[in-house]
């Protein structure tokens, strides 16, 4: 698509299903097919409420997204929203650059769980089968919006399925289980409920995905309505299937030994039905791949959005004139993550990944009150009461203190 000044600009193509799908293959490629053993090591079998807690404080964050991408649809969506509150071309930069990287480190970390996933199948080197996906992903993305995002939703329909699947044969495997519902029940103890949340920490990682939604919101069709209402639906299906999911995983396999497994959803296939987890293996890897092209898309629409914005290299903001897409930073994103691949460890990625949405996500907050206090919103708008990011701000300081705890 070319504006009336003749320059080429995204083509604005998603309409509201399509985003949805988007928005589903981001948070759940991206987390409870690679972390859910991880999590387990942490919070035992209180790995729901760890769910649940990471639930809450991602709900009232989702909501301030969703109004102020009715507000300001644009690429690099949170760099954006700084700007426009604080106007201050510094931090919106730093706060463009800890998303895009927060994206980067969880594809990273994504590429890692792909590896464990393939292991199920073959043993093979892992620079190199993180050299390969990538290469691939980055060939979607740069192929044109409109590909990846069907690309995108067909894969979310088969992760969709491998977690369906594993609802089923965990609820088939329930009478065989010595799980009682006692044991999730927590004793009044600091400990345990301090598991619990940190516990909370990493199984945010697993919701992250909606806050990427923004950042295609020049692509989006009436993305005033739409951007909130694919938020909001993208992170309720997303939590039902994640209680379920946790509930039953502890339930097939004790926490001690699902916390070891480099494939944690095709263990809990196999040990519930007694079969191969060929099935679950593949759809595993499907998944990861799903989540790590979705961050790749991301982080290449951040850094286009703050070139255009001026706030970094022109290079960055080139658009092919026939995918309509823009390689350069396509290509520089993909790089960064197969680096990030080689050098750091899955649960260091995912932890990084958290801390810094966490960061961001207060910063968001702290935005949305500064514009509700200062700019009005027009009658289309998708408006939250204000009490809603202060909440929010709360809660991931909460969050964050866990993390500033463990050093100590």
């Amino acid at each position: 698509m070319q504006n009336q000044n003749n320059q080429i600009s995204l083509k604005r193509d998603i309409k509201l299903l399509p985003l949805i799908f988007y928005g589903l293959g981001n948070i759940i490629g991206a987390g409870i097919y690679v972390l859910i053993g991880e999590i387990s090591a942490i919070s035992g079998y209180f790995m729901p409420l760890s769910f649940l807690s990471a639930c809450i404080v991602v709900l009232f964050t989702a909501l301030s997204y969703a109004e102020l991408s009715s507000r300001f649809p644009l690429s690099a969506g949170v760099a954006v929203y700084a700007n426009k509150a604080f106007n201050n071309k510094s931090l919106s930069i730093l706060i463009g650059l800890l998303v895009a990287f927060s994206g980067m480190f969880s594809a990273a970390t994504i590429i890692h769980g792909f590896n464990g996933y393939l292991s199920v199948f073959i043993g093979l080197p892992e620079f190199l089968t993180s050299f390969l996906v990538l290469f691939t992903l980055c060939s979607i993305a740069v192929w044109g919006i409109t590909e990846s995002v069907k690309f995108v939703a067909f894969l979310t329909l088969i992760e969709a399925l491998g977690l369906f699947i594993i609802i089923y044969v965990g609820f088939e495997y329930l009478p065989n289980s010595k799980v009682s519902l006692t044991d999730f029940i927590p004793p009044v103890e600091f400990n345990v409920y301090y598991s619990i949340i940190v516990g909370a920490f990493l199984a945010f990682f697993a919701f992250t995905g909606f806050e990427d939604m923004v950042n295609i919101a020049e692509e989006v069709k009436e993305p005033h309505k739409t951007m909130p209402a694919a938020i909001i639906a993208a992170l309720l299906i997303t939590t039902v299937l994640y209680m379920l999911i946790a509930f039953l995983s502890v339930s097939v396999i004790p926490p001690e030994i699902l916390s070891k497994s480099p494939a944690p959803l095709a263990d809990i296939y196999e040990k519930a039905t007694g079969k191969e987890p060929v099935v679950l293996g593949l759809i595993g890897m499907l998944a990861v791949i799903n989540g790590a092209l979705i961050q790749i898309i991301m982080a290449s629409r951040i850094f286009y959005g703050m070139s255009s914005q001026g706030w970094i290299l022109k290079t960055f903001k080139k658009l092919n004139p026939r995918t309509q897409t823009p390689i350069f930073s396509t290509v520089i994103a993909t790089l960064i993550i197969y680096a990030f691949t080689l050098w750091l460890q899955l649960v260091t990625l995912a932890e990084l990944t958290s801390l810094f949405i966490f960061f961001v996500f207060t910063i968001v907050n702290i935005s949305l009150i500064k514009i509700k206090l200062t700019m009005p919103a027009t009658k289309e708008t998708f408006c939250v009461p204000i009490w809603i990011p202060v909440i929010s701000i709360i809660l991931n300081l909460i969050m964050l203190s866990t993390q500033v705890i463990k050093f100590f």
